[in-house]
This record gives C-alpha cells, sequence and structure tokens, in this order.
C-alpha cells in the first residue's frame, strides 16, 4: 500500500446521481455522491427530512444488522449502508457527501457495481491532506460465542481481507474469498451479489420486509423442498409466471458470476462494515462466518482502540530548533514570575493551538516539600503550566497582553498518569474545543514526558484586563 506520509486522501470531482428502490422498503430513493472536504469521511445526509440531518458513517450509531447495517442519530435512520459504503472504500475514496431522499440506498442489483461505477464516472479527485492509515502492529480480534463468528485483524503491508463462511447446509457449504489489495476489489468483488435462502426469503415475504425485491437483485439458494404453495407465492411477489431451481441449488433468475459468489458478496459486506471505523487500515482481516453483527461489533472495538491510541500518541518535536518564543518573551506575555513560571519554551503556535516546554530540574522549590527524599512534581503543577502554556495562545489575540491576567474558569476530565521527576522534558500540547470568545478560552491538553502522556485535561480560563 501507498507508504501513509505520502498517499493523499480523495475524493469525487463532481456530483453524481443514481436511481433504484430500496430493498426493505421498496420505495424509488434517488441518491447523490457529492464531493467533501478533507478529513469529512464518509457520512449520509436525508434529504426528504427538515434541515437534511447528516449521519456520520461511524460504528458507534449502528442500531440494528438484522437484515443489513443500520445507522440511527437523534432519531434518524439510514438503512443497509454497505454496499454503498464499500463501494467508496474499493474505490480509494476517503471524503464523500452520500444524499438520500429515503431511509434507504437503492439496491441496484444486490452488489456495490453501481455505487463503483457511478463514482467512477464522477471522476477522482486528489485533495491536498494526507491520508490517516492505523497500521496494525498486533493481533485483534473479536468472538461471538453464540453464532461461532469471529473476525480478527493482522499485521500486513496492505489492506487484505480473507472470508471464510460455512452455511451448514448441502446446497451452500464452505466457501472462502480473498483479497489480496484494495485495487482488486472493482474486478473480483464488486459485483458480487447479496443472496438469501428460500427459508429466510419466505420469511420476509410474509411479513412484508422485502417490497423492493425482485429477483435481479438477490442469489436465493434453495435450502428446502420447493412445494406448490411456496412457488405460487414466488411467482406472485416476483411476478414471473415461471420459476424452477437450477442444478446447483439456486433460483432461475440469475446466473452466478463466481462459483463463491456468496464468499465475495459476504467480503464486500466486510469491507462495507469496516468503514464505519472512519480510519483506513493497514492490516490483514481474516472474517470467519462473517455477519453484520459482528462486522459492526468488531469495528466498535477497532474504532475505539484508534481512539485511544491516538490520545495516547506522543507528538514529536525537534527541541534543538530555535524556539518560537524564548523565555524573555514569555516573560513580556505572561504576568506570572519565580517561583510560579512554569513553562521554559513555547515551541509552536497556531490559532486554534500551542506547543510550550518546560525543564524539570532538582531546583524547583515544591520539590523541598514534595517530597523529601522522593521528589515528584505536584499534578496540580502540571495542570497550572498547561494552563500558562494555554495563557499564551489565549492572550495572543490581544494586541497588548502586558496589560491582561488569565484566570482559571473551570478543570474538568484530569488524568494523572505517569510521575513527573527531576530531569525531565515536559512537552504541552493545548488545541481549543472551541473558539476563543469573550476572552473564554476552552482547550483540551496533555502533557508528555519520556515519550508518554503523563496529564491530560480540559481546562477553561478566561483573560481580564489587569487593573
Amino acid at each position: 500500500m501507498s507508504n501513509p506520509t505520502i498517499a493523499k486522501q480523495r475524493t469525487i470531482k463532481q456530483d453524481v446521481q443514481l436511481t433504484g428502490v430500496g430493498l426493505h422498503t421498496g420505495k424509488e430513493v434517488t441518491l447523490t455522491f457529492k464531493p467533501a472536504p478533507v478529513n469529512h469521511g464518509y457520512s449520509f445526509c436525508r434529504v426528504d427530512l427538515e434541515g437534511n440531518p447528516i449521519i456520520e458513517a461511524d460504528a458507534n450509531y449502528v442500531v440494528n444488522t438484522q437484515r443489513g447495517t443500520n445507522l440511527e442519530k437523534n432519531g434518524v435512520s439510514i438503512q443497509t449502508s454497505e454496499h454503498v459504503l464499500a463501494a467508496c472504500v474499493g474505490l480509494e475514496i476517503d471524503n464523500l457527501l452520500i444524499e438520500l431522499d429515503a431511509s434507504e440506498p437503492p439496491i441496484m442489483d444486490g452488489s456495490s457495481k453501481y455505487f463503483l461505477e457511478a463514482l467512477e464516472k464522477a471522476g477522482i479527485l486528489e485533495q491536498d491532506a494526507e491520508r490517516e492509515e492505523y497500521v496494525v502492529k498486533d493481533v485483534i480480534s473479536y468472538t461471538d460465542e453464540e453464532s461461532g463468528s469471529e473476525i480478527l485483524v493482522m499485521p500486513s503491508d496492505e489492506y487484505q481481507v480473507t472470508t471464510m463462511v460455512d452455511f451448514g447446509t448441502k446446497v451452500l457449504g464452505t466457501q472462502n474469498a480473498s483479497l489480496k489489495k484494495l485495487s482488486d476489489f472493482k474486478k473480483e468483488i464488486s459485483d458480487s451479489r447479496t443472496f438469501s435462502f428460500l427459508h429466510e426469503l419466505e420469511m420476509l415475504l410474509e411479513h412484508g420486509l422485502i417490497k423492493g425485491g425482485d429477483l435481479n437483485n438477490a442469489i436465493v439458494y434453495v435450502d428446502k423442498e420447493l412445494n406448490p404453495e411456496t412457488m405460487d407465492k414466488l411467482r406472485v411477489a416476483f411476478k414471473k409466471d415461471n420459476i424452477s431451481v437450477k442444478p446447483n441449488g439456486i433460483l432461475d433468475n440469475l446466473t452466478l458470476h463466481y462459483p463463491n459468489e456468496a464468499a465475495r458478496h459476504k467480503l464486500l459486506d466486510v469491507i462495507g462494515d469496516l468503514a464505519l471505523i472512519g480510519t483506513r487500515i493497514r492490516g490483514k482481516v481474516i472474517a470467519n462466518k462473517p455477519g453484520h453483527y459482528i462486522n459492526t461489533q468488531f469495528a466498535k472495538k477497532l474504532s475505539k482502540i484508534i481512539k485511544i491510541e491516538r490520545r495516547n500518541k506522543v507528538p514529536q518535536y525537534d527541541l534543538s530548533k530555535e524556539p518560537l518564543m524564548d523565555i524573555n518573551k514569555i516573560m513580556a506575555t505572561l504576568p506570572h514570575r519565580y517561583p510560579f513560571l512554569l513553562i521554559d519554551r513555547i515551541i509552536e503556535m497556531s490559532d486554534k493551538h500551542v506547543v510550550g516546554m518546560k525543564n524539570v530540574t532538582m531546583n524547583e522549590p515544591f520539590f523541598t516539600g514534595h517530597f523529601p527524599g522522593a521528589p515528584v512534581m505536584p499534578g496540580v503543577l502540571q495542570v497550572e503550566a498547561m494552563a500558562q502554556t494555554g495563557g499564551i495562545l489565549a492572550l495572543s489575540t490581544v494586541p497588548d497582553p502586558e496589560n491582561y491576567l488569565t484566570y482559571f474558569m473551570k478543570i474538568d476530565k484530569v488524568k494523572f498518569k505517569q510521575q513527573v521527576l527531576p530531569g525531565d522534558t515536559l512537552i504541552f500540547k493545548l488545541e481549543l474545543l472551541t473558539p476563543i470568545r469573550r476572552g473564554i478560552c476552552h482547550m483540551q491538553a496533555f502533557a508528555y514526558a519520556n515519550n508518554k502522556l503523563v496529564t491530560e485535561a480540559e481546562l477553561m480560563a478566561q483573560i481580564v484586563k489587569s487593573k
């Protein structure tokens, strides 16, 4: 796979539209793919509802996986999202807005083929931002004891997927499918159609749950005897005069694209469901008896791990470079002085973040009493040092910082993870959670030492003109 430092994010060049019928709703639906900005990811927009609510393609919004992967946010839902998302991933597109005028994308032929063709027609546009990729370093797995399904990801040079399906029926025994590289998705996986067994189809028909299904968008495996009554039901449901079973055990409505089309479609589903992780994966996924439930549970687990690792990832800075602000410039901005000036340098700053540094030495006055014989920097002073770093950012918004003081308003979600000892170099990174308004500065703060996260907190302070 492309080097993560070089690969750029991608979207499409222009809007593109498809129209079809939702499998479960039976409603005519128009789907529009639209370009989206960098770091947007995939999201669905319901243009048929007031306010055009948006549902991000996020595993945490999965509410039901009985018949496809269904998402819900604030009472607004999207049904069967997986075939659309698989096409987006298969073309290595990172950012898309997917507009729908109903709750369910059109089923088309039950595969990803038509979505993929529409996206290719729109043209792919490289964007000016690097693509983030989660590089798998250890085996991560999820098992569903009830169904015996298991899914895992292991280290690999690129994103690969293998699925193994076993339905325990004569008509569809054990099948495997593999995707060695995403660039093969179009040719080998995208046209693999959804399938169901006759016993499932009968139940869905009885409950009126397959309104948009005609026999052109699902392979039907006949796993039981076809009695005349069932035949009649199928003829009515699919508006056909004659229906029969082929020698390979499927209804005669369509011809298999591949002998292992079922396993390939399960692979397509895995790719679509794992798109809900929200980050590209560099690793090999092996799914044994996959299904939407286990796929999305695994996606939730992986997205949680990625979030934690991202938060704990230690940023690297070249401390030998000339700082943005040395101690003299800091003292010209902040009112703090010995023994309470707790930062030595500002390394970088933008309008949304600031990075500062403190060298911790045995000469700090607080070590005299905290603790004799076992010097540890007090956590409250680490928080204070982070706040002073944030104060530099807040004061950079006024023309005369020397005439202002900063006061704490709130400290929240503080966690102390490691001790800070004499000899440590502390790096503070603070990012605005909301834009600075009326001098109020609300920031997420992290402190790092020895390549580890040592302290984190949410800080709120206000800058006030000194009298």
